[in-house]
């Protein structure tokens, strides 16, 4: 079974339910060399060739400045694809973690990252991104959300930042985690190892861990969540004619 294909269909799906890319546009896909945002690249840089609304798409990274990590097989990809392909060097990594010490780094990270990735492509023109959020992001956002603001939330699949002119998409929100890990061993993408200090020890990889065994006793939670989500529906999320919930056993973390 083509893992790939299964992805660039659910990303088609929901650019058009979501009414995501229109004629004209230059998408940035911002990669960051994990798995999520490299699929992200190979579906929307097969999506560009056949889509009936004409689209180009390049690929940013942003070099955290964290010791260890080569992109040089994110650019050969890039060069495969016939993708555009920007390296920013930046210092958030010493920022983050020498000069402010931050106790918990990765909302200031996250911060720092959507602002220098906003600059890069306004000054390339650009005025949309792609994001690499998928099924098993939202629902974690959504219980983040929950537990610790007190909110029913989540990231919007399609966000416009006014103040910038910069409008956000995140087409791999039918995409489920499993699917997305199979596909990349599947292609050999070369995914880049993040060396974070965080990693692992973040409230989103509690909230995973909590969601992974809940899912476990309570089979299909993920999608029943998710569906709750468009049809509440949360801000930007629904409804709208056409949107429609992946079937359940295809998102229920077990591809």
């Amino acid at each position: 079974m083509d893992r790939m294909n299964q992805i660039l269909s659910r990303v088609r799906r929901c650019v058009e339910d979501y009414d995501m890319i229109q004629a004209g546009d230059r998408v940035a896909v911002g990669v960051s060399g994990g798995k999520d945002s490299l699929s992200l690249l190979v579906a929307l840089a097969r999506l560009q060739k056949f889509y009936p609304v004409p689209f180009t798409v390049e690929a940013v990274t942003l070099d955290m400045g964290i010791e260890g990590m080569d992109f040089s097989g994110v650019a050969e990809l890039c060069r495969t694809l016939g993708v555009p392909y920007t390296r920013i060097p930046t210092e958030i990594s010493h920022i983050i973690f020498e000069v402010r010490k931050e106790k918990n780094p990765c909302s200031m990270c996250a911060k720092m990252r959507r602002g220098a990735l906003n600059r890069v492509i306004l000054e390339r023109g650009i005025r949309k991104v792609a994001l690499g959020h998928h099924f098993d992001d939202a629902v974690e956002t959504f219980f983040l959300s929950l537990f610790y603001e007190g909110r029913l939330s989540c990231f919007q699949p399609v966000t416009d930042l006014n103040r910038t002119g910069v409008t956000q998409i995140r087409p791999m929100l039918y995409c489920g985690e499993n699917l997305i890990r199979n596909a990349v061993r599947q292609e050999n993408l070369p995914v880049v190892h993040n060396p974070c200090p965080a990693n692992g020890y973040t409230k989103r990889q509690e909230v995973k861990d909590l969601v992974r065994k809940l899912e476990r006793k309570y089979p299909g939670l993920r999608s029943r969540v998710f569906g709750a989500m468009q049809r509440l529906p949360l801000h930007a999320w629904g409804p709208v004619e056409c949107r429609r919930l992946p079937p359940p056993e295809e998102n229920s973390g077990s591809d």
